[in-house]
């Protein structure tokens, strides 16, 4: 008891001597449990809020990620969610990555942009964190720091723009738009405190364009423990399949996740053909929904594969049930030069977590998951590759596969929980 007690002291101890520092988020598109994507600042700023930190953060009312966004009447209205209080900014809404998400972006940036005096004096961050996916939220931080003598700022960057649009998107690096991005990204290197980065290999590119040495830190995605702890039952539809799969001995590779064509699932109906033409023993589960379903099932049919199963999303509070039915789970992504600059993928942690095998189909000098022991990481587009480990851990004693899970669950223990990573990311306020 004695330790548990010293734990909490500890606890109200940190909480005290960060009582008074204010921490501004600013996200275009915050989310929260409740109303949906991105959840990485919510989840950084609950874990900011129990260490003794005020945060505030600015995001847009409409976000294409939310499953529910906030209704407003004014600009800057704000709601507390877990003692974290959003503020929320009037844009249109929009669909897709057109120009109308870019006007999106143009209000966002111009609203707090000239709001900037009336928010330090509001707020009065002592650390202001810019952390949208493009770069251009820089300009309304740098701003800031100027109203707000001492603050510290930090551009947290979750995608390489204007990369993506570039190798990604096919955009001319010409494109106006392209040169904007390029522009804002220097500006962010150059003129911020600290640059967090969640792809591990970014800091020589970093520094082509601007960064100065000491000022690059690394901290990925990670895990939400609470989320892990116990989980709701499967629907009847998916319980009813898993168990027959079971019962009839076959080894199941499950993916859970978007269909989308970035995930490259379409290649592991490839492998799932040379699985079939073998007669091993490995039948493929894909739970979820996106653009790219119908096409996959018509692509599974036209294969006339017979032991591919798709079945709907489930909520995340019922993952933790339906990965206990895997044998090992599949994590791939298309061939890419955006993966030089490693990976910041949410599903691999989460499989991590999961505590089953992971098998990694990423052309991608980055080696978490070989790295944790956790699985195996194949380059992308080789569906022969993905059956020939499948084939190998068909045949291997379960205490063997068991052990590889246990690994990947125990590295996302101990090193990417978000209580963990919001400890290592205050260190650099």
């Amino acid at each position: 008891m004695a330790g548990k007690n010293g734990g909490k002291n500890s606890v109200k101890k940190t909480a005290k001597k960060n009582a008074k520092k204010r921490i501004l988020l600013i996200n275009h598109y915050a989310g929260s449990p409740s109303m949906g994507m991105e959840f990485r600042p919510y989840y950084m700023a609950r874990e900011w809020v129990r260490m003794g930190y005020r945060v505030d953060i600015l995001a847009a009312d409409y976000s294409h990620l939310r499953m529910n966004n906030p209704k407003i009447d004014h600009d800057f209205s704000c709601t507390v969610e877990d003692g974290i209080r959003y503020h929320w900014v009037h844009t249109r809404t929009y669909e897709g990555n057109g120009a109308s998400r870019a006007i999106t972006m143009a209000q966002f940036l111009s609203k707090t942009w000239c709001a900037a005096k009336k928010i330090a004096k509001r707020y009065k961050p002592d650390v202001i964190i810019t952390s949208s996916t493009y770069p251009l939220d820089t300009y309304v931080g740098q701003r800031l720091r100027r109203y707000c003598k001492g603050s510290r700022l930090i551009h947290e960057v979750h995608d390489m723009w204007p990369a993506t649009l570039i190798e990604v998107g096919g955009m001319s690096r010409f494109h106006p738009f392209c040169i904007a991005m390029q522009i804002g990204e220097n500006s962010a290197y150059k003129h911020s405190d600290a640059v967090v980065s969640l792809p591990p290999l970014t800091e020589p590119y970093m520094k082509e364009h601007g960064l100065a040495d000491g000022r690059w830190y690394h901290i990925p995605n990670g895990i939400m423990e609470e989320e892990w702890e116990g989980s709701d039952p499967l629907p009847e539809e998916h319980e009813k399949v898993l168990k027959e799969l079971r019962e009839r001995g076959r080894f199941i590779v499950g993916y859970f996740g978007g269909h989308a064509i970035s995930n490259a699932l379409s290649v592991l109906l490839d492998a799932a053909k040379l699985t079939e033409e073998r007669k091993g023993r490995a039948s493929y589960v894909l739970v979820g929904d996106g653009t790219e379903k119908d096409s996959l099932i018509e692509q599974a049919e036209r294969l006339g594969l017979k032991e591919v199963y798709f079945l709907p999303k489930v909520p995340k509070t019922s993952v933790p049930a339906l990965v206990q039915y895997f044998d090992c789970t599949f994590v791939g992504a298309k061939n890419s030069s955006l993966y030089r600059f490693g990976l910041c993928m949410n599903k691999i942690f989460d499989s991590m977590m999961a505590g089953k095998p992971i098998l990694t189909a990423i052309t991608t000098p980055d080696d978490i998951v070989t790295r944790n022991q956790a699985g195996v990481m194949i380059p992308s587009d080789a569906p022969e590759k993905i059956d020939q480990k499948i084939g190998e851990w068909e045949e291997l004693p379960e205490e063997e596969l068991r052990r590889i899970g246990e690994n990947g669950h125990k590295a996302a223990i101990e090193k990417y929980t978000y209580r963990k990573l919001a400890e290592q990311f205050a260190g650099i306020f």
